[in-house]
């Protein structure tokens, strides 16, 4: 993978914790992570995959309740959404809930749960944003950097930016902006229903995104792999 970050030098700028971010014995500050986003974000990769040749999928999710939450990394097959393999992490947040800034609070369960599957998958897909993020860097890329792996992210709502909304037809997508920059798309899974929001991590592109989340919603507007592992990290945290 990528090399690690070196702390930051420039004067004034804080200082980088000298491992990257959820592998580091401590939670960085709030100015840290910050620093760490934008240091990591031109680490971030877009280019086609080729979905044909994926073959196992995972989807990962959070669920919390009061002072206690539960990370959930479940494994599918592209053919036939059939679940694989799954594990869960319970664990109490080591970071406060800071918009933009989810990947400290997720990422440290999500990767213990992800390092517990016996069976590794191609591609994540993550409950959350990649690119779609005021730093270009959410969760998404974050885990993708991590694990120099291929990952998107499809969330239900926008982060940033602003979308037209698509043709009412499944599979109709508009360009979701911030800024004068395309960071995703608005993608309509399902005829008439709201769309999802979908940016890419790393080592994929929209176009290779697009398709493979079409893919992984047959019947439901959010992709099967998420919603599968929403409801075991619900139903592992009894809520």
């Amino acid at each position: 993978m990528n090399s690690e970050p070196s702390p930051s030098t420039t004067p004034g700028s804080p200082t980088l914790p000298s491992t990257l971010w959820p592998r580091a014995a401590e939670p960085p500050s709030v100015e840290e992570a910050r620093a760490l986003q934008e240091r990591l974000a031109p680490e971030v990769r877009a280019q086609p995959l080729d979905v044909e040749r994926v073959e196992l999928v995972a989807g990962l999710d959070v669920s919390y309740t009061e002072g206690r939450l539960v990370a959930a990394a479940v494994v599918l097959s592209a053919r036939t959404l059939e679940v694989v393999d799954s594990a869960t992490v319970a664990s109490e947040p080591r970071f406060p809930y800071v918009p933009g800034l989810f990947a400290f609070r997720e990422l440290p369960p999500l990767t213990d749960a992800i390092d517990r599957l016996g069976t590794p998958p191609d591609v994540f897909v993550c409950d959350g944003f990649g690119l779609a993020h005021p730093r270009r860097f959410g969760l998404a890329c974050h885990l993708g950097v991590l694990l120099d792996r291929p990952t998107l992210g499809v969330g239900k709502t926008p982060f940033i930016g602003r979308a037209e909304p698509p043709a009412p037809e499944r599979g109709a997508w508009s360009p979701l902006v911030d800024d004068g920059e395309v960071v995703g798309r608005a993608l309509r899974t399902r005829t008439g229903v709201k769309p999802v929001y979908v940016s890419i991590g790393h080592r994929v592109d929209l176009d290779s995104a697009t398709e493979l989340v079409l893919r992984m919603a047959p019947s439901y507007r959010v992709p099967e792999p998420i919603r599968r592992a929403d409801r075991l990290s619900r139903d592992r945290l009894g809520v």
